[in-house]
């Protein structure tokens, strides 16, 4: 089970750890690694980020965000994480639960979920259902 805890982070599944804000890119990819195979990837503005698939969910860690015309704040170490649901699988429940609050973010159609929270997610935690409108596809927390 994967759990976001709002002002902490991504709790891992089988006591591999916790993605928390600000940590450095060594120490995220190492507790992800233990459970799944990482890949560095690419995103714009972002000094490191890197993906991993667990049990039909993609792990996304993005980190040392910067912004080159200064509207915003550069932010070093872990900055976003997201967890995607593979297209094939949003017709129903999620295989691994994805927990925020005590709700299993994946385990139910969009609706009851936003329901389960009071009507919308913690400021640092952003929903994407799917196009269909039924299960959550995807959930990021930024730090």
């Amino acid at each position: 089970m994967f759990e976001f805890v709002v002002g902490v982070g991504l709790r891992l599944p089988e006591g591999a750890g916790t993605l928390r804000p600000g940590m450095p890119e060594r120490s995220a990819q190492w507790a992800v690694a233990t459970l799944a195979d990482v890949r560095e990837t690419w995103v714009c503005g972002a000094g490191w980020t890197f993906t991993a698939r667990y049990a039909g969910l993609t792990l996304t860690a993005v980190g040392d965000t910067r912004d080159r015309y200064g509207h915003q704040e550069d932010r070093p170490g872990l900055t976003d994480i997201g967890l995607t649901r593979d297209p094939y699988t949003l017709a129903g429940p999620s295989d691994c639960p994805v927990v925020l609050n005590g709700v299993d973010l994946f385990g139910h159609p969009a609706d009851e979920v936003l329901d389960a929270l009071g009507g919308r997610p913690p400021g640092q935690v952003r929903l994407r259902p799917a196009a269909d409108g039924g299960y959550l596809a995807e959930v990021r927390m930024s730090a």
